[in-house]
Formats: C-alpha cells, sequence, structure tokens
C-alpha cells in the first residue's frame, strides 16, 4: 500500500517535472521565431550574363532586405539618418535566409529571399544611431477621402475624385497600413452632400459603422484653382491626430504632380502608425510573474502572448517548485501598458505584491 502511494506520488512528480521541461524547451523554441524581424518573400533579379555571379545576387538580396526593413521600421524622419546602407551592416544582423523559386526568364535570374534579422541586434544597431524603431504591425482602417472643391462649390465622394479612384494603386511592399475605401454608396454620398457645409466637424460615424472596424481616416481635400489645403483625422488604436498639409501648383490631372502628394499623405500616415508603435529601448521594466504550474492552459496563453509582444525584450524562467513557476520578464515599456496588452489577451494580472501572479 505503501509503495503503491510512493509511486504514485512520484509519478506524479515526474509528470510535473516533464511537463515544466517540457514547457522551458517551448519557450526556448518558439523565442527563438519571436526574437527576429522577417522580410518575406522578396524578389531579387539578376542579368544572366557571361559574368554572372550568384554571390552578387545573394549581397544584393540582403541590401534590398535591409532597406525595406528599415522602411518598415523607421519613420520617414529617422530614415534620413541612414542614407547609405552599408552591406556589412546588413549582413551582422541576419540570423538566417533561404532563396527558394529560382527561375530564368528571358535572360534573366530571379530568386525569392526570406531574410530574418537578428531582433536584438538589430535594436541595439538602431539604439547606437539614436533611433527608436516601431513594431512593424499591420493595420487594416477605412480610409474616406472628400475632395471639395471651392470655385464650383462641389462635394465629390466617388466619382471625379481622383484620391478616391487611385488611391490605392501605388502601393509599396513594405507599407504596413491597408486602405479600405468605401464602396460607392448613394446614401453615403447624401450624407456627405448634407453636411458639406460643415464637413470638417461631422464625424462619419454613420459611414464608418458599416465596415464594422474602429480605425479610420478620414481625408477632406479642398482644392482652390491649383492649390490644396488637406485636413486628415486620423484614428488609429484609439489614438487620434489632425493633421493638416499644404500643397501648391498642384495639377490633379497630372500624374507627375497628384502621385507626390498622395505618397506625401501616406508617409504622414505611416509615420504616426509607427510612432504609436514606437520600440523605447531606453525603459527596461524587470518584471518578475508567477503561474499557477498545474495551470497549463494559462501557462500556454501566456507563453504565446509574451511571443506577441514586440515590446517583450526578453524573458526567462526563474525557478520552479510544485506550485509555481517563476518567470522574470524585461519590458519595453510602462507598467499598465504591460497590463493592458496581456488584457487585450485575456489575461488577467495581480499586481498588489512584489511578485505579480496571473489569475
Amino acid at each position: 500500500m505503501q509503495i503503491n502511494k510512493k509511486l504514485n506520488n512520484f509519478s506524479k512528480l515526474y509528470i510535473f517535472f516533464f511537463s515544466s521541461i517540457l514547457f522551458i524547451n517551448i519557450i526556448f523554441l518558439t523565442s527563438l521565431k519571436a526574437n527576429s524581424f522577417q522580410i518575406l518573400d522578396l524578389e531579387i533579379s539578376e542579368p544572366f550574363e557571361l559574368n554572372f555571379n550568384k554571390e552578387k545576387v545573394i549581397e544584393k538580396g540582403f541590401k534590398q532586405a535591409f532597406k525595406e526593413l528599415i522602411s518598415q521600421i523607421t519613420t520617414s524622419g529617422d530614415k534620413k539618418k541612414i542614407k547609405d546602407i552599408n552591406l556589412n551592416d546588413a549582413k551582422n544582423l541576419i540570423d538566417s535566409f533561404t532563396m527558394s523559386n529560382e527561375r530564368f526568364i528571358n535572360e534573366t535570374y530571379i530568386v525569392n529571399f526570406d531574410v530574418n534579422f537578428n531582433k536584438k541586434n538589430t535594436l541595439l544597431f538602431f539604439k547606437e544611431k539614436n533611433i527608436f524603431p516601431s513594431i512593424p504591425i499591420k493595420k487594416e482602417l477605412i480610409l474616406i477621402p472628400i475632395l471639395v472643391d471651392l470655385e464650383s462649390d462641389n462635394v465629390f465622394l466617388f466619382n471625379d475624385n481622383i484620391f478616391y479612384e487611385k488611391w490605392n494603386k501605388k502601393n509599396e511592399r513594405f507599407d504596413l497600413l491597408n486602405y479600405i475605401l468605401p464602396t460607392e454608396d448613394i446614401e453615403d454620398l447624401s450624407l456627405i452632400s448634407l453636411n458639406s457645409n460643415s464637413i470638417e466637424e461631422y464625424d462619419f460615424k454613420k459611414i464608418i459603422e458599416k465596415y464594422d472596424m474602429e480605425d479610420y481616416i478620414i481625408v477632406i481635400i479642398y482644392k482652390n484653382k491649383e492649390n490644396l489645403q488637406i485636413l486628415s483625422k486620423m484614428n488609429l488604436n484609439q489614438y487620434f491626430k489632425i493633421n493638416n498639409e499644404r500643397f501648391n501648383d498642384i495639377n490633379l490631372s497630372s500624374e507627375k504632380d497628384f502621385y507626390p502628394v498622395l505618397k506625401k499623405l501616406k508617409i504622414i500616415y505611416e509615420d504616426y502608425w509607427k510612432k504609436i508603435n514606437q520600440i523605447n529601448t531606453s525603459i527596461k521594466l524587470s518584471l518578475t510573474i508567477s503561474i499557477n504550474a498545474k495551470q497549463y492552459n494559462k501557462i500556454k496563453a501566456f507563453e504565446d502572448t509574451l511571443i506577441k509582444l514586440d515590446l517583450v525584450d526578453s524573458y526567462e524562467i526563474l525557478k520552479f517548485d510544485n506550485q509555481n513557476i517563476y518567470i522574470k520578464i524585461i519590458y519595453n515599456g510602462v507598467p499598465d501598458k504591460f497590463i493592458k496588452d496581456l488584457s487585450a489577451e485575456n489575461i488577467i494580472i495581480n499586481n498588489d505584491k512584489s511578485i505579480w501572479t496571473i489569475e
């Protein structure tokens, strides 16, 4: 009887330690994937001539991937601080890369690259250049461009509105914002027309609600002959901002004039989104969190969340026993932000004591 009891206790202890070790291994392996910035499916081409050199193609891929990474995680102002992309800088930050779908078309060699940049080293690289990079998060939002012709006193939402017609015609691979334009709707047009005299004050809720989206940008373009005054109302992740821009001597019928205006607006919106998601590497908040060792579902959910949160600099298991697992986390943000991030993933933290616990 006592032997059976001891065997039973030993079995429970074995299961606990096996589960704990498995959990440690999962954290280690999955954190490797989380600790990189990925540039995927980047197409590189090179003329297939007598002096063709595959090494040259690889270096071209590294340089182009690094350039795209910079465009994804830095604002336009910070991007100017890195005018020339040094190939050695790119190479030193790369953890791994793969080449796929190699083909020859019209005497041209074409290949697709996937490049993984080490996140820790990349953040350190930018820190040394006094640049706070951003988390490269894609965001889908509703964009409503309204063209107001002050000469004719007309308001255009769909037809005869070049901003509506061509907004998504030219997009960059590294763009983080995906713009959803409203479908042509007579009711929307009527709402805009009815509120044309107070268009700046109109909240557009009735139009936005149709798309079940909280993030939006309202762009009101005032055209007076060849001058444009553009008011942008940006609401991203519940952060609201108003921006005003002026452009002179613009012929909207000319693509040479129009697309630089469109590009400038998109840069403004991308910069705003990047600033919302900026990683302040100067903040090193150290937290110790305790989890009940028997609540495996909560342990897995917490681990998955840590992988998702880019403001998590690092984490490790400090110790574990038959009651709890203790995890140390370094977070590039303030405590309230960390608690809010966890809450968004349905993870509730009790922070009444020095060691926080997951409820």
